[in-house]
């Protein structure tokens, strides 16, 4: 029988980009469409507080009209084991209070994997939203969440066609396997307008006099970089920050930095070559913060993190973007922008094969090269993948809920 007519969700988060992609899914249950009737659904928002700033917090649920979350976990930070069991530890007695229909996990962070196996083994469906993705690197802690919640996943909610691909040759069940699109898509393409007038140039003086007056973005480079793997061994990180430094003296670098990326920059003696700008999130915005380059207008500069607009401003401006990150190299690939991904391998092929991403690794020379063909306008343009229309979030809404009052719905 139908499980009931008005389904109540979980949707958990527990990274900064989780609630970029849930964003999507939240719109699509509180705006009616065709495909998503009104009366959708009954949700409760659990931060894992995996990754937690108090003030980015509020800044990012502000800018992506998101309700406060129902329920914080306040796990922090910790080894993968103690993180995931405390997330386990924590949201087992709310997910059996609540008695949800489903919950819905995004992404690779360990929260997903906690949550996934609390509902799992409390024999409550899991929707995975953006399943199926793999680096086929198993040295990655997050491949391992990837493949482990696929397993326990009812619902696997894909966003390009390789995971499809991944997912059959799993031996995955066909009717549990759905091409969706790309949530973190509809947020940057819904968000983008308002991003655009954040002032984030301005506040970084990245603005240039253009024909007529008109004020545009001066040529320079958006870094982000935080994996363990890259950030937390000085053979590693040093090639990088030389590698940075040398495309500094050529155009303006912005280094948004992780604050355990800039520790380790300090702590391994690798500060020296950049300027650190000490402002609070909340004050990086406000003007405060202009200036800081070269007498050229050049150099590297770090940065305390940003909002979602703020950065969102600054990487659709950007000459090219270098990242370790997976879901800019999607963002990118949506809005055209060069990406070069710090890594050997990367789960999303799809912004390479359609897209404007390239895997330059570690390797110096390779950076620099590719640095140059996209600040000279050699780098390819690519396209926008399939589905990639910002109508991600809708389509998982309608699928979950058509399921959910079916009268032959088992779950697993």
């Amino acid at each position: 029988m139908a499980l009931t007519p008005n389904p109540r969700l979980l949707l958990i988060a527990g990274a900064r980009p989780n609630f970029v992609k849930l964003a999507a899914l939240v719109s699509a249950l509180a705006a009616p469409t065709n495909s998503t009737p009104q009366s959708c659904a009954t949700t409760l928002l659990v931060h894992t507080g995996q990754h937690y700033d108090d003030a980015l917090s509020r800044l990012l649920f502000d800018q992506l009209g998101l309700p406060r979350a129902d329920v914080n976990l306040e796990v922090g930070s910790g080894t993968h084991g103690a993180q995931t069991g405390l997330v386990m530890e924590r949201l087992e007695p709310v997910v059996m209070d609540w008695k949800p229909d489903a919950v819905v996990v995004v992404g690779d962070v360990n929260s997903t994997l906690a949550a996934a196996l609390v509902a799992a083994k409390l024999h409550i469906p899991v929707a995975h939203v953006e399943a199926g993705l793999r680096s086929f690197d198993r040295t990655m802690p997050e491949e391992i969440n990837r493949v482990l919640t696929d397993d326990l996943a009812t619902w696997l909610f894909v966003s390009e066609p390789s995971g499809v691909v991944n997912l059959r040759l799993e031996g995955h069940p066909e009717e549990r396997i759905h091409l969706v699109g790309n949530v973190m898509i509809d947020s940057l393409q819904r968000f983008l307008p308002a991003a655009k007038r954040s002032g984030a140039l301005a506040d970084y003086d990245l603005i240039k006099d253009g024909p007529g007056g008109a004020a545009l973005a001066r040529p320079f480079v958006l870094v982000t970089l935080h994996r363990p793997s890259n950030v937390d061994r000085i053979e590693r990180l040093a090639p990088l920050a030389a590698a940075l430094a040398e495309i500094g003296r050529r155009v303006p670098v912005l280094f948004p930095a992780h604050p355990r990326t800039a520790e380790r920059l300090r702590a391994f003696g690798l500060a020296a070559q950049f300027d650190f700008q000490s402002a609070a999130p909340a004050e990086t915005h406000s003007g405060a913060a202009s200036g800081g380059w070269d007498r050229e207008g050049r150099g590297v500069r770090l940065v305390p993190a940003l909002g979602y607009l703020e950065f969102l401003h600054l990487m659709s401006s950007a000459a090219c973007v270098l990242t370790d990150s997976g879901g800019i190299q999607e963002e990118t690939t949506a809005l055209g922008v060069p990406c070069l991904t710090l890594r050997e391998s990367t789960e999303r092929p799809i912004t390479v094969d359609e897209g404007t991403n390239t895997i330059v690794g570690l390797d110096p020379a390779r950076i620099l090269s590719a640095a140059g063909d996209a600040l000279s306008g050699r780098s390819r343009r690519g396209g926008l993948p399939p589905l990639w229309d910002g109508h991600a979030g809708e389509r998982i809404v309608s699928i979950l809920l058509k399921d959910l009052r079916a009268q032959d719905f088992r779950g697993r």
